[in-house]
């Protein structure tokens, strides 16, 4: 056990104010959403959420006051406006529910493992914890409604088997293996992602009031479209079924719920989310062919996101995470 606390590492900094950051933004979108739920299941989930994300800024307002580090700015009352008419569709929200718990099982997991001090610890492990009871409800309700859907079955294997041929590396083109499991599972959630981010574009793109930011929001929309049909297309040759785009998910509202500062918040976190899973996948994607489009896909959204940064430091939208001290150089 500590007998001290010590100062905050810059990895606890991260941690804390990214952590501060995502519950900022998820404390204005979800009574947003809520206002206009009409499924009383799924708003028991997105009340869960809720509350969890005001808990969340509570402990972390408490910490960095304790700690004199200044409070992020975050987000508030003036970027959402909750009296907007609906502009999702109930089943996009849990879905979109469901993307924001398995980030932030991400985050919390890399926290956990970088932090040091036994508070900060424990608390995103209560984080962890609440992310990995949310998304049981998430699935929950949806296997409920039926529309809960499974990644692709496959036989089991007979017996176990060894690689014998570098042809199970693949080519980068022309006749290859079939996918490992390990390939789907991974080809099955960044197609999630993209769906899941698409339609958000879709919906902001409607309703952002910035004319640069509608043109990013656009551009952002057809380049999912783009990733969602060519990870799809990988699927679908070794007749395995692929997630497919929810209908009405977007209603014809061009009344913005939300300001077009948080709007670009919600789209660059998950691209960042989507640079982190293809970085992921590639490294676990023996395939070539597969690789080669993950590196190709990768590129793409990593100017994309950028670009959106630039954007935002162009209308004084992007909040500064913690830095080194800046050195001056004697040389």
């Amino acid at each position: 056990m500590e007998k001290h606390k010590t100062h905050l590492t810059s990895a606890e900094m991260a941690g804390l104010w990214g952590e501060y950051m995502k519950s900022s933004a998820t404390s204005c979108v979800l009574p947003y959403l809520l206002r206009n739920l009409e499924d009383k299941a799924i708003r028991s989930a997105v009340e869960k959420g809720l509350h969890l994300a005001t808990e969340n800024l509570s402990f972390l307002s408490a910490l960095f006051k304790e700690e004199k580090f200044p409070i992020p700015v975050g987000f508030n009352e003036e970027d959402v406006n909750i009296d907007a008419p609906r502009l999702f569709s109930d089943i996009f929200i849990l879905y979109y529910l469901k993307y924001l718990t398995i980030a932030q099982m991400t985050a919390s997991t890399l926290a956990i493992g970088l932090s040091t001090r036994s508070d900060i610890v424990n608390f995103h492990e209560k984080v962890l914890m609440n992310a990995v009871q949310l998304q049981e409800t998430v699935k929950h309700v949806l296997l409920e409604k039926g529309i809960y859907i499974r990644p692709p079955y496959i036989p089991k294997p007979d017996e176990v088997e060894f690689v014998t041929n570098q042809r199970f590396l693949g080519t980068v083109m022309g006749q290859q293996r079939p996918l490992t499991t390990i390939e789907i599972a991974h080809l099955f959630v960044n197609i999630e992602t993209s769906i899941v981010g698409k339609e958000m574009m879709l919906a902001f793109a409607q309703v952002a009031e910035n004319k640069k930011v509608r043109q990013y929001l656009i551009r952002g929309k057809n380049t999912a479209n783009k990733h969602l049909k060519l990870l799809s297309t990988i699927i679908l040759k070794d007749d395995l079924s692929a997630p497919m785009p929810w209908d009405a998910s977007v209603t014809d509202s061009k009344t913005a719920p939300f300001s077009d500062k948080l709007m670009m918040f919600l789209v660059t976190a998950i691209s960042a989310a989507a640079i982190a899973k293809y970085g992921t996948a590639m490294g676990a994607s023996p395939r070539k062919d597969i690789g080669v489009k993950y590196a190709l896909l990768l590129a793409e959204v990593t100017l994309y996101t950028e670009d959106g940064a630039n954007l935002m430091i162009d209308h004084g939208w992007l909040e500064e995470p913690p830095q080194a001290p800046g050195r001056v150089d004697k040389g």
